[in-house]
């Protein structure tokens, strides 16, 4: 079992008595770093922070960005194939990746460190372990690409009276004239009121009853011009919905409160502790509808329901904690629950996991909603890459075997 900064959300590092644990604490170097190519190559135990900062030297960054960058370490990030509030941008893991190496069960190593984008010499293999969350191999460096660090920054929080004003907002803000957009979070009323009467924040002219709040972010090159297009976005959201209202952050101390009314996740589960979480995303189109149904559909399986919904707006990535402690539901409870967060997400064309993965915690999910034939072909490449289930074995035993066209050899 790898343990890398144990940031996970789904229980995928969780050893178990008679387990080894290899920690990759000590692989902590950014080994290359190159602002002519905008790569670096850093070893798996290297936080995200850590990257960022050397990055920021430069004038760069690593186009990815989470609230546990302090922890979180760039072999867990390529293990879980992980996400952010870039992702929309940049991509997520899977697209900042140029190479990796990693370890195989037989002690043979897998070497590409690659440091180009244009790369056809026969299948992409590092790509396997990308997401694989540490079944197939276990990743030890990694080449990932840089992008430039805007010279200016802006952040704005909208009052909003619906979810499609928000889109209306994020397909507005994406068509900025000056900078560009870098992050779009989305903060509906139950999360914003917990967050804000535990921060005490409040700022003139902003209302604090909206039914949705959504946090922009944007880079450009000149601060008045980046200020100026926030205003802009505000004037054009406000004609067409007049019940909004905005602040814009006028200082860092600010812009940090601000964020810190989305990040401050921990919340949550202080409440309500061992709170159930999901992590879905849904296309941008279907979103409201989707927004709709289960509100409704989780009402009528009990009254005293209202989940804490946050999350990525500009790629449909959304977190769901429910409001109720693990001791207060019942296992037939929790899975009619999940029944209805789940239900249709793939017709729609969306995933019961954005960016958490599926770790010990989403095994009998993985089960139940991929097709079997995902499922047999997984099997197939762990059970060449790994034939004595060595990695992550409880992990992927139960999910092996909660197929019968899956069970191991």
């Amino acid at each position: 079992m790898t343990h890398g900064g144990r940031t996970g959300l789904v229980g995928g590092g969780i050893s178990r008595p008679g387990e080894l644990v290899l920690s990759t604490a000590r692989l902590n170097r950014i080994l290359f770093l190159s602002p002519v190519e905008n790569v670096a190559v850093v070893e798996a135990g290297v936080t995200l922070q850590s990257l960022q900062q050397a990055a920021a030297d430069h004038g760069l960054e690593p186009g990815i960005d989470l609230p546990s960058r302090g922890s979180a370490t760039i072999g867990g990030m390529a293990s879980t194939n992980a996400g952010g509030i870039s992702a929309f941008r940049y991509g997520v893991m899977r697209h900042r990746i140029l190479g990796l190496e990693a370890v195989l069960t037989d002690g043979s190593i897998y070497s590409d460190l690659t440091r180009v984008v244009k790369n056809t010499a026969g299948y992409d293999l590092g790509h396997l372990f990308v997401g694989s969350e540490g079944t197939l191999g276990i990743i030890t460096r990694v080449a990932i690409k840089l992008e430039p660090l805007p010279a200016a920054t802006a952040t704005v929080l909208f009052g909003l009276p619906s979810t499609g004003a928000e889109l209306t907002a994020v397909r507005r803000s994406l068509k900025a004239r000056y900078g560009h957009l870098r992050a779009v979070e989305a903060i509906w009323s139950e999360y914003f009121n917990l967050t804000s009467a535990h921060h005490n924040w409040s700022a003139s002219d902003y209302r604090m009853d909206h039914p949705i709040n959504l946090l922009l972010f944007l880079g450009g090159n000149d601060d008045t011009d980046v200020q100026t297009e926030l205003e802009n976005i505000y004037e054009d959201i406000a004609t067409e919905f007049p019940d909004t209202s905005s602040v814009i952050a006028s200082s860092v101390a600010q812009e940090k409160s601000i964020w810190a009314l989305r990040e401050d996740t921990d919340l949550i589960y202080r409440k309500h502790p061992g709170a159930s979480s999901h992590d879905v995303s849904v296309p941008l189109s279907q979103v409201d509808a989707y927004i709709n149904r289960i509100m409704t559909e989780l009402k009528t399986l009990d009254s005293a329901l209202a989940p804490y919904v946050f999350g990525h707006l500009a790629d449909g990535n959304l977190h769901i904690v429910l409001n109720a402690a693990r001791d207060e539901l019942s296992s037939e409870k929790a899975v009619a629950i999940e029944s209805i967060l789940y239900r249709d997400l793939s017709h729609l064309g969306g995933s019961f996991s954005a960016e958490h993965g599926v770790g010990s915690k989403r095994l009998r999910t993985l089960q139940r909603y991929a097709q079997t034939s995902k499922l047999v072909l997984m099997n197939r490449i762990k059970s060449s890459m790994d034939p004595r289930f060595v990695l992550n074995r409880n992990s992927y035993r139960r999910r092996a075997t909660t197929h019968k066209a899956c069970k191991p050899n």
